[in-house]
């Protein structure tokens, strides 16, 4: 089984199109995806506002998407032809809770793709692949503390955009960098690299 991790430096930059064009560019791979959430205060940690991210009677939740219609993230990757999709929400400190069950899906299938970067606290992947964006000031925590084990790097933008990032130094001449300019999120490179990782 080969388990890939996508996570970002913060919301917004396409860790969940990057997942969703992986799915889709990788068939034969037979992808179960996660997408985890962590909600605190009230807050959603994916857009920053008031939300329905928490579970009413636990600090954490899994669901699995049904929905075709692509209009939720889970949704997409199940459009993009993922086998199966879900949700999992904690509370923010508390994705430790949910491991269990997170590591019982990952074993009914094949290959798993997993958008998270606290993920990397409890698993290690065959790939971990950070998506960044020198136009976006913000830089989650996680990221930055998962920053030096990203296998690889998706950035937005040329050469000539300088990052927004004081106290951050990414090291991209160490990293295997795959430059986007979006649409599309995810190259033949990309896809390539990754399919030789899990061969």
């Amino acid at each position: 089984m080969g388990i890939i991790v996508i996570g970002g430096h913060s919301r917004s930059v396409g860790k969940t199109s990057v997942v969703a064009g992986l799915i889709a560019a990788l068939p034969a791979y037979d992808w179960t995806a996660f997408k985890i959430t962590q909600f605190g205060h009230g807050i959603c940690s994916r857009n920053g506002k008031q939300c329905d991210c928490a579970s009413r009677d636990r600090c954490w939740a899994m669901t699995e998407e049904q929905d075709r219609s692509g209009i939720s993230d889970t949704s997409r990757f199940l459009v993009s032809g993922a086998r199966q999709a879900f949700w999992v929400r904690t509370e923010q400190g508390r994705l430790h809770e949910a491991m269990s069950m997170i590591q019982r899906k990952l074993k009914s299938g094949p290959n798993a793709i997993i958008e998270s970067n606290s993920i990397l606290q409890f698993v290690r992947p065959d790939l971990y692949i950070t998506v960044l964006d020198p136009t976006t000031e913000d830089f989650k925590a996680s990221a930055k503390h998962y920053l030096d084990r990203a296998d690889g790097i998706v950035l937005h933008g040329s050469e000539q955009i300088p990052p927004r990032w004081p106290g951050i130094s990414v090291a991209l001449d160490a990293k295997r960098v795959f430059r986007i300019s979006p649409p599309p999120y995810v190259s033949t490179c990309l896809a390539e690299f990754v399919a030789k990782k899990l061969n």
